[in-house]
């Protein structure tokens, strides 16, 4: 409009970022006008020259009201900063979104009764109420959506300052020892209290070889006759007497090959792998030579117990945020049933927290009761790269493999040029047979095949 009235404007969007310093420079000469988008015309000081201040300053001239009164606030503040003369002025359409949803009916009906016509322009104090009645309802609004955003965040912050907690045990090692002792008690404890409810006997023989791998230290008449309470702790003594030797032997059958290696290869390696297997997948452990040697292969246990935690605790929380973001998205159904979503969410998001560390739990001591090291010797043994990276020498193109005389490799003259493949057009069941017979396909050569 202002281009077909040949007055001459800039525009600032925050798009021509080196024009923009010029623009807002040329903004307070005489007869200039600016256009600026929110984004633009927000923290922009426009200096003055000593025409405009003696012609009544920068004048502001809004095209709508906004839904936050902060906003309409900061734009008019770009006129009559640090003593500068200025104005403003915001035209309001009953068009516009805002009036559209809040204030429509009424000011329309108003105009109406007072004989007000298509395009006048309204200048009353009750307009202006009314605007910033319907401004404030927007902002009442979003702060409550703002509020029920972060309760949601507060059930997610909760269960992840407790995993990060123990993940940060886990990582610093002090409390490593701790940490597995409350997992084997917790663990033993609720899989006692499972079955013994239950009076499954043949069930507790069984979960607890699953899950500890050891044998029900208990007889059935005992476990019939015991309280709960001291069936859990007569599992969890056996069980972490179990875990203690089993510990103990791993650190025997490591130290004659830590020992043999450090002595005659020391100078050569920092750091060394260590191949722990459960019997289901194998654990590249990385352990500091020096400090297993010093420590009679304590130094491996250690490493091993803090990368099957930090392992299990990983797995498993990213398998639970996946499902409480799939609960946050079911909940808002309940709704429909006039019950509060957040209220199910947390009641949910409860439950699914500790179930995933009632697994976490189980997991992690599934690992450490079964650990093994596979016989090695010490030529064996590999060293323990910082980082591994991986070897894209075998994506190089033909091109890059050719040698300096510009022939291709050996390797690569040698190796048979593949054919590719083709797909050939396969026949619709209705289709005419292909040995011209004038029949359809499935009733001639393709009568087998439907």
């Amino acid at each position: 409009m202002l281009t077909q009235r040949k007055i001459k404007h800039n525009v600032l969007n925050a798009k021509l970022h080196q024009k923009e310093a010029e623009i807002v420079a040329l903004a307070g000469q005489t007869g200039m006008v600016t256009i600026a988008t929110n984004m633009a015309g927000r923290g922009t000081d426009i200096k003055l020259s000593a025409e405009v201040k003696a012609a009544g300053g920068l004048a502001i001239i809004g095209t709508e009201r906004h839904e936050s009164r902060r906003v309409d606030r900061q734009l008019r503040g770009r006129a009559g900063r640090q003593g500068d003369p200025g104005s403003s002025v915001f035209f309001v359409s009953l068009e516009d979104q805002l009036m559209r949803l809040f204030a429509t009916e009424r000011i329309a009906g108003l105009m109406d009764k007072m004989g007000f016509k298509e395009g006048e322009v309204l200048e009353h104090n009750m307009l202006s109420k009314s605007v910033e009645r319907a401004q404030k309802k927007v902002e009442e609004n979003n702060f409550g959506i703002r509020k029920r955003l972060l309760e949601y965040d507060d059930v997610m912050n909760s269960q992840r300052e407790v995993i990060y907690k123990r993940r940060r045990h886990a990582l610093m090692g002090e409390r490593i020892g701790i940490d597995i002792i409350n997992m084997l008690y917790d663990s033993a404890v609720a899989i006692t209290d499972q079955y013994v409810d239950a009076q499954d006997y043949e069930g507790l023989k069984i979960e607890l070889l699953r899950v500890l791998a050891i044998e029900c230290p208990i007889k059935e008449d005992e476990f019939r006759s015991m309280k709960p309470e001291k069936v859990g702790d007569t599992v969890y003594e056996y069980a972490i007497k179990n875990f203690k030797q089993r510990m103990d032997r791993l650190a025997e059958i490591a130290n004659p090959v830590i020992k043999d290696v450090y002595e005659n290869q020391g100078q050569s390696f920092e750091n060394i792998l260590i191949p722990i297997t459960d019997g289901k997948r194998v654990y590249n452990i990385t352990c500091n030579l020096k400090e297993a040697y010093e420590t009679g292969s304590q130094g491996v246990i250690r490493s091993f117990e803090k990368s099957i935690l930090l392992h299990t605790i990983d797995e498993q929380w990213k398998e639970h945020l996946r499902e409480m973001d799939e609960l946050r998205h079911s909940v808002q159904n309940a709704s429909y049933e006039q019950k509060d979503p957040l209220l199910i969410y947390k009641l949910e998001s409860f439950n699914l927290f500790k179930t995933m560390v009632d697994t976490l739990n189980k997991k992690a001591v599934a690992i450490l009761m079964r650990g093994q090291i596979p016989v090695r010797q010490p030529e064996q043994v590999k060293e323990a790269a910082p980082e591994e990276k991986t070897d894209f020498s075998k994506y190089k193109t033909q091109k890059e493999d050719a040698d300096e005389s510009g022939k291709p490799s050996q390797t690569e003259e040698n190796k048979p040029k593949q054919a590719p493949i083709r797909v050939e057009k396969k026949l619709g069941r209705n289709d005419p047979c292909f040995c011209g017979s004038g029949k359809k396909y499935k009733n001639c050569h393709g009568k087998d095949e439907f």
